[in-house]
């Protein structure tokens, strides 16, 4: 944790799952190293403000921050300036000014820039990574921190042609001239490419001809980020998958739990002899073309400062799957086995969980139907358990008829036989088994005995 009047500059970039319980930790250590106390702290709606739920998009973030995290956060609301009162727009400003932790997530990267530009927002970003103050730009909005932006948005809801627009260029003082590119290993499209967010690879290596020869592209998994300290010169990975840098085609991959240069970063996207010497031969990997190659920075051999990716985080209110998709699948599989051995306990206790993983989750941002499959497996459980349950919560007596009919008819036919001594028996029997038998002139009937608590 830096001392209190030393300059804090980070700037943290994720690929997905900004609010969800995968980044939780990420989250809180960012925090803590702004120093003891309380943070002042906004959230720009920007990004997803042209989106009727915008509203709701932003209470959810605020509630995640505040009970996951542990954080107070308030918006500041520039989603749409132009039409803006002065007095409300210098406001959101201000809030933006006076905070030293800066967050913005999912919606267009295209619609933020075009809000944004017009203010003095992008100064105000600026200024905190130049001299004290945290972004942390997730999604869409990790989209526009580069020289180049991809207009998602565009290219795969409408078609438009691989073209790249002007981003914010926070990462060039940086000696960093490249593209952001979040969501980097989505596989959400199943049977069609979905990677390098959702452009998929001839899309994105149509782009890369359109760049600079020196340019390149710094590719964030999803539940992962890359965290820049400016003030130590470093870039660390974490969560759960890697980041990529990638130039025409070539990609290597620095794993979750590394810490290398900001300089290293970049020498390696530029292929740096010195650099990629020590990770050995070009391997198969993301890249699917011919003439596509990858590295795979290997254990102990980028930078320093090595952490171990599965350190516990004893904060974490439920075990952190991938996602929400992966936690279904992992507790439906333990649910139908404790149904296979009858048991019910542990059956019970997936569906618990998986109900704590929806509530861990409820805040994701991200728009997808990942809840509502969770909901629906959640609800199969219930009715499993139900089914398996209505046995036990049936009339007692409905239960025991078939039996106690049987017998009070063998003892009909032992009275008719005049064997009244097995019929004695017979009824010593069921009044063991708390069966109360009447006889009367019209017949034989029967009830129950009432238990201790009836």
């Amino acid at each position: 944790m830096a001392a209190v009047n030393d300059p804090v500059r980070l700037l943290a970039i994720m690929g997905s799952g900004e609010t969800t319980p995968t980044m939780a930790k990420v989250h809180r250590e960012l925090f803590d190293r702004l120093g003891p106390g309380t943070v002042p702290a906004v959230l720009l709606d920007t990004p997803y403000g042209f989106q009727a739920n915008s509203q709701d998009i932003s209470a959810r973030a605020v509630s995640y921050f505040r009970e996951t995290v542990g954080r107070k956060v308030e918006v500041a609301s520039l989603f749409r300036p132009e039409g803006t009162s002065p007095v409300a727009l210098e406001a959101a400003l201000a809030l933006v000014g006076e905070a030293r932790w800066v967050f913005a997530g999912p919606g267009s990267p295209t619609y933020a820039l075009r809000q944004w530009r017009p203010t003095v927002l992008p100064q105000l970003l600026e200024d905190k990574l130049a001299h004290d103050g945290c972004l942390v730009f997730s999604s869409a909005a990790a989209l526009t921190l580069g020289r180049w932006t991809v207009p998602v948005y565009e290219i795969y809801k409408v078609g438009a042609d691989p073209v790249w627009e002007e981003g914010l260029g926070l990462l060039s003082p940086l000696g960093l001239d490249i593209a952001v590119i979040p969501h980097y290993d989505n596989a959400e499209g199943g049977t069609h490419d979905t990677r390098y967010c959702y452009l998929g690879e001839p899309r994105l290596r149509a782009l890369e001809r359109q760049l600079p020869e020196e340019a390149w592209v710094l590719g964030v998994d999803e539940h992962t980020a890359c965290v820049f300290d400016l003030e130590a010169g470093t870039a660390t990975v974490a969560g759960l998958g890697g980041v990529t840098v990638r130039r025409q085609g070539t990609s290597v991959i620095v794993p979750t739990g590394k810490s290398l240069a900001i300089t290293e970063l970049a020498d390696l996207a530029l292929g740096a002899t010195a650099v990629l010497a020590p990770f050995g031969a070009y391997v198969p990997g993301r890249v699917d073309a011919v003439d596509g190659n990858e590295i795979v920075a290997g254990a102990a051999q980028v930078g320093t400062a090595d952490r171990a990716a599965s350190d516990a985080d004893p904060a974490a209110p439920v075990a952190v799957g991938r996602s929400l998709t992966d936690e279904v699948k992992r507790l439906t599989a333990v649910f139908d086995a404790a149904l296979a051995r009858r048991d019910a306990e542990t059956a019970t206790a997936a569906a618990l969980e998986l109900e704590s993983s929806l509530h861990a989750w409820s805040a994701d941002t991200f728009q997808s139907d990942e809840v509502d499959r969770a909901r629906a497996a959640l609800r199969r459980m219930m009715l499993r358990l139900g089914e398996l349950a209505a046995p036990g919560v049936r009339d007692p007596r409905d239960v025991a008829a078939p039996w106690v009919e049987a017998l009070l008819a063998e003892r009909v036919e032992a009275r008719q036989a005049r064997r009244f001594a097995d019929a004695d028996r017979i009824r010593d029997a069921l009044v063991a088994l708390e069966v109360e038998v009447r006889d009367s002139p019209s017949g034989t009937a029967w009830d129950l005995l009432p238990g201790p608590g009836d």
